[in-house]
């Protein structure tokens, strides 16, 4: 309230009032005012007589003449008046006298008066004033007091009240108190407190930024925690309903079918983050019209913070903790933005976003650059994937994370496939190609369970009596658990990825085959060349025909090994390989054969110049075929493989005895000795026959046909282009010349005439054959 007043006191009302005091009563010890008003009056009244005494006197005078010619004639009685007139005129004398006696005093006494009044009314006046001041100096506390309340509310952090209370003494209304200079000192001194107060709670907003950056790390934990007991419950979800398994976390299935919980990472059981400081500084900044100030002053405080997250260089171990942090800092800034209304813009946040994912992605592309062991991107990738599915659920683009993790995933697979590369080479080089065994059940099932075969031949294992010996060694088993292992390890990567699936699987694609291709088809057929045991080599034969079968039953089987993942068809080319190297190991098993075969060939003692002809076979045929039929029977391969080795050493027994006939090692024969080769044909023809394999006696088509053409005389008809095409079109002209050529020379080395005219003869039907095709190659 306003001092109260005091009635101000001029001359003009001190007269008033002086108009108004009593006499003093001279009997009294004390002032009577309550008489001074009466004898005021007295004395008035006595002068009003006087002035009409000092009228009459006049009259008095004026008449003397008058009176002297009245008195004249009536002059006792005018002596008679005259003494009374003086009479009258003493006591009016006496009495004029007394009353300037008392006006006199009368003065003397109301100038005193007079002074005691004005003293008094000094005195009442200085009251007035003192009580003005009084009144002054209580307004003058009371503002003191706000002002030292304001002091108290900032410290107490009331800020808000402070900053009102401040705004209470600007609108004060208009006093006497309002005109002193203390106020217009207080007034100027009001920017400074409202500083004062902005500078306290920027002080109480910079520690709030402190604490948060300390929370920063259990709020992402709680956060991923979250996410990943989300992610937990869909997989179970997932795998119990199949129609769900091409869905992830965050995808429209899994968001409608996703039961919400209220789970706050910033206010919980274990955690509750405080904004309040941050709402009042923005209060207090926007009341202040300096709103602008404290979000660049945010914005820098939050991104030198965030430049803090980062370690240089940054420890794979500690990636765990990091992604809490920066998930933490995030979570926080996404509530800011919510909850603020234009205190935060996206697009700041998306900055401090998208330069910190940036470095986040190039420091833990730096820390894995000598990494070899894909467990370790395996490990990155899985804490990336719950960090990103966590910020995509606060609306945080992730696109560059995906991104970034498809590079990781690049990078993994490559070494993945180098280590599987190093287990597959030494899985071929360690087999003993030995048929696997089992003993029970249980393992013949783990068995069965891991390779793939086709379904005729997995049924046909499931019903074999124990125990069981496996067509195929322990490499074949080995290669397929480990491909099993790769493909569960390389889409192990990729889940809940959702970008590029028709790249991953073509990655995929381009691994296994590169797998299968130089690193268990290649490899067999390193260890099939250092390998001379015919057994083995059948075994890798068993072992290259069902590594092709698995191709193609892995190719139409893998939708179900494969992840959640939705991608192209995987076509494995590796087939082409395999078959190459099967066809290898076969040709190994006719080398080896025909190695054998070489060395009953050395064994054959021919006469080439017999003079007989001979009724039974050479002796080491018999050796020889008994050898060879009881090596290939015995092989544990296919009989289509069977018949290959069989056809294949038989081409090469006739091969030889065409290089009898036609090659360089005989210089000269007769045809008794060609006889004595078709003997030993015919025996090999029979043998063959015998065992249920004729058709392999073709191979010696060309020999039958060369040699009758000698021994029947046949030449001229063999040099008729019409009778050569329709009888003897499978006889090299070469081949028959060289084998004349070799009559030729034996007739001409004989001194009776008839084998001379034979040895001629044959010249000239070997230089007839001769010219008829001269370019003709053997």
């Amino acid at each position: 309230m306003p001092p109260r007043r005091r009635p101000q006191f001029t001359q003009e009302s001190i007269d008033q009032q002086l108009q108004q005091i009593h006499l003093l009563d001279p009997s009294s010890s004390s002032e009577n005012l309550e008489q001074l008003g009466p004898i005021i009056k007295e004395i008035h009244a006595n002068r009003q007589q006087e002035a009409y005494l000092r009228h009459l006197q006049g009259l008095i005078e004026s008449k003397d003449s008058e009176i002297e010619s009245i008195c004249a004639d009536n002059y006792q009685e005018f002596i008679s008046s005259v003494s009374t007139l003086f009479t009258v005129k003493s006591y009016t004398t006496n009495l004029r006298d007394k009353i300037t006696t008392l006006d006199a005093s009368v003065s003397q006494v109301g100038r005193g008066l007079v002074e005691k009044k004005r003293a008094l009314l000094q005195s009442k006046k200085t009251a007035s004033n003192l009580d003005e001041a009084v009144d002054t100096l209580q307004a003058c506390l009371k503002v003191l007091d706000v002002v030292n309340r304001v002091g108290e509310m900032v410290r107490e952090g009331k800020y808000w009240s402070a900053l009102r209370s401040l705004e209470d003494i600007q609108s004060m209304p208009s006093t006497s108190l309002s005109q002193t200079p203390f106020y217009q000192h207080l007034l100027s001194s009001l920017p400074s407190l409202r500083a004062q107060i902005q500078n306290a709670v920027t002080a109480s907003m910079k520690q709030w930024l402190l604490e948060i950056r300390n929370v920063s790390g259990q709020v992402g934990k709680l956060a991923l925690e979250a996410m990943e007991m989300r992610t937990r419950k869909w997989r179970q979800r997932r795998d119990k309903d199949p129609m769900l398994r091409l869905g992830r976390v965050g995808s429209a299935v899994e968001m409608v079918t996703h039961e919400r919980t209220d789970s706050n990472a910033l206010d919980n059981e274990k955690l509750k983050v405080d904004f309040k400081p941050l709402y009042q500084c923005i209060h207090i900044y926007s009341t202040l019209d300096s709103l602008d100030v404290l979000r660049k002053s945010y914005q820098a405080d939050r991104k030198a913070q965030s430049d803090l997250i980062l370690p240089t260089p940054l420890p794979l171990s500690s990636l765990v903790l990091l992604t809490q942090e920066i998930c933490g800092f995030f979570i926080i800034e996404s509530h800011v933005l919510e909850n603020t209304g234009n205190f935060r813009s996206e697009r700041d946040i998306e900055e401090l976003w998208e330069a910190l994912i940036a470095r986040f992605s190039t420091a833990i592309e730096a820390s894995l650059k000598n990494e070899t062991d894909p467990d370790s991107y395996l490990r990155v990738k899985e804490c990336l994937i719950g960090f990103t599915m966590t910020l995509e659920s606060f609306s945080y683009s992730t696109h560059s994370l995906h991104t970034f993790i498809l590079v990781l995933f690049e990078k993994y697979a490559t070494l993945l496939e180098n280590q599987f590369s190093r287990r597959f080479d030494n899985i071929i080089l360690q087999d003993d190609h030995l048929a696997m065994q089992v003993t029970k059940d249980k393992e013949r099932d783990s068995v069965l369970d891991v390779v793939w075969l086709s379904p005729t031949e997995q049924e046909e294992l499931l019903k074999s009596s124990l125990p069981l010996n496996f067509p195929w060694s322990q490499s074949f088993y080995l290669c397929c658990q480990d491909i099993r292992s790769f493909i569960q390890k390389f889409y192990q990567f990729v889940e809940g990825v959702s970008q590029h699936h028709g790249n991953i699987d073509e990655l995929l694609n381009k691994s296994l085959d590169n797998l299968l291709s130089n690193h268990v088809s290649e490899s067999v057929g390193k260890r099939l060349a250092s390998t001379s045991t015919l057994s083995q080599i059948a075994q890798i034969v068993t072992n290259l025909e069902h590594f092709q079968v698995a191709c193609s039953e892995l190719e139409r089987s893998l939708s179900s090994l494969r992840s959640t993942q939705r991608g192209g068809t995987i076509r494995l080319t590796s087939t082409a390989s395999l078959s190459t190297t099967l066809t290898r190991a076969l040709k190994r098993i006719t080398g080896l054969i025909t190695s054998k075969l070489d060395d009953f060939f050395e064994l054959s003692e021919y006469d080439w110049t017999p003079q007989t002809r001979e009724d039974m076979p050479s002796m080491y045929l018999y050796e020889l075929v008994n050898w060879l039929m009881t090596v290939v029977d015995s092989l544990v391969i296919q009989e289509v493989y069977k018949d290959e080795a069989y056809k294949g050493a038989v081409a090469y027994i006739a091969e030889c005895m065409m290089d009898f006939l036609t090659g360089p090692n005989v210089q000269a024969m007769n045809e008794n000795a060609i006889s004595n080769i078709l003997v030993d044909v015919e025996f090999l023809e029979g043998e063959f026959t015998r065992i249920g394999r004729s058709h392999l006696n073709t191979v010696f088509a060309e020999l039958r046909s060369m040699t009758s053409i000698v021994l029947s005389n046949a030449v001229q008809d063999y040099l008729t282009p019409q009778v050569r095409q329709t009888s003897y079109n499978i006889v090299k002209p070469k081949r028959l010349q060289l084998l004349l050529e070799k009559l030729a020379k034996y007739g001409g080395t004989r001194r009776d005439n008839s084998s001379r005219e034979r040895g001629e003869k044959r010249r000239k039907e070997a230089d007839a054959v001769g010219r008829l095709f001269p370019g003709e190659s053997r």
